[in-house]
């Protein structure tokens, strides 16, 4: 039986039945191939694995290939975005609550751990844990136990564990920001998805990949994608990797009515390189670091007010007046610490007694 390591493309490693599946596996570049093998040699067994990759670069997608090649593939693959989750709900999301366990329990919830008894639990932006939370996974990481909120009866459980993070987690160990013991037990076998940047020999056979599923779901045919797009395609960074090509290519499929798909040039800009402290060729600052600047500002600021709390009522999205989720992201985009922002009222009352 051939393995990963000796097909010649790696379409083949997804399985068509599962309707989760995507064509960001498609390639042969080896910096793709070599986190492929990773994968396959990892995939029988029950060990931890931990995914590491810039965002969009299809971590979801390579954890749910492991799933289905692991012992458990006839088992439910649970999947839960950490940074999606309020941080007042994540206990309750993990491990399950009883009724009455805080306001608004009033029932028996099972928690994604719970669920994944016997299965594969993928635990996705790690690196958003609080202290807190970072002390609960691992008690059940090391242990294989928990208990629901509300209750003190311990359960166990038997789930392999995928976790991923778009974070430098040894640079948030060094900085004290995540728990060294839970890093050791979570990389157990660290797994590498490259950024699109470094496999551009696999962008057009991704482009014609997402472009067939593109007529197939939008019900129009397309004799494929201009040359001169497609050469652009190559060229470009793809800060948002996979995630954006698939954006740019369903744009324009929406947008054109040629036969030949053609990328409009607004779709690839550029962004301006963050070096050089960001300035124009008179050493001003860029009208976009500039923005950037006094939005993250902004974002600290509000930060403070809200004690370091992002979502509720007086959580600092509310006082910005965005989404929780979207605060969140920008919070991974400047790099914020909003854990040094805990306290900051009581800091601040202090500071004025004493003044």
């Amino acid at each position: 039986m051939k393995t990963m390591s000796t097909l010649d493309d790696a379409s083949l490693y997804r399985n068509a039945s599962d309707a989760s599946h995507d064509d960001s596996l498609v390639g042969r570049s080896p910096a793709l191939r070599d986190a492929l093998d990773r994968v396959q040699r990892v995939a029988g067994m029950d060990t931890t694995v931990l995914l590491t990759g810039e965002t969009g670069t299809g971590k979801e997608v390579m954890a749910r290939t492991l799933h289905r090649r692991s012992r458990r593939a006839s088992q439910p693959f649970v999947a839960v975005n950490l940074a999606s989750i309020p941080e007042s709900l994540v206990a309750s999301e993990l491990f399950g609550h009883e009724p009455g366990a805080f306001t608004g329990a009033m029932q028996r919830r099972i928690g994604r751990f719970e669920a994944a008894d016997r299965a594969t639990l993928f635990l996705d932006e790690v690196g958003e844990l609080s202290p807190e939370m970072q002390v609960a996974l691992l008690r059940v990481v090391q242990e294989g136990e928990f208990s629901r909120l509300g209750t003190c009866q311990t359960r166990r459980v038997n789930v392999r564990l995928i976790v991923a993070t778009n974070r430098n987690l040894e640079t948030a160990v060094d900085s004290g920001r995540f728990r060294a013991d839970l890093f050791y037990r979570l990389s157990v076998f660290p797994v590498h998805l490259p950024p699109l940047r470094e496999r551009r020999e696999d962008i057009p056979l991704l482009a014609e990949a997402f472009l067939r599923t593109l007529t197939a779901r939008l019900g129009r045919r397309c004799a494929g994608i201009d040359p001169g797009s497609m050469e652009r395609l190559v060229a470009f960074s793809w800060p948002g990797n996979i995630r954006q090509l698939q954006n740019v290519l369903e744009q324009s499929f929406i947008l054109g009515d040629d036969p030949v798909l053609r990328i409009p040039p607004l779709l690839l800009v550029e962004r301006p390189a963050a070096t050089g402290g960001a300035t124009g060729g008179t050493g001003s600052p860029t009208l976009d670091a500039a923005l950037r600047g006094n939005e993250q500002r902004l974002i600290e600021s509000a930060l403070e007010s809200a004690d370091g709390q992002v979502s509720g009522p007086t959580g600092a999205a509310a006082r910005l007046g965005v989404p929780a989720s979207t605060l969140e992201s920008k919070i991974r985009r400047y790099s914020i610490d909003k854990f040094r922002y805990r306290g900051a009222s009581m800091r601040r009352a202090v500071a004025a007694d004493r003044g």
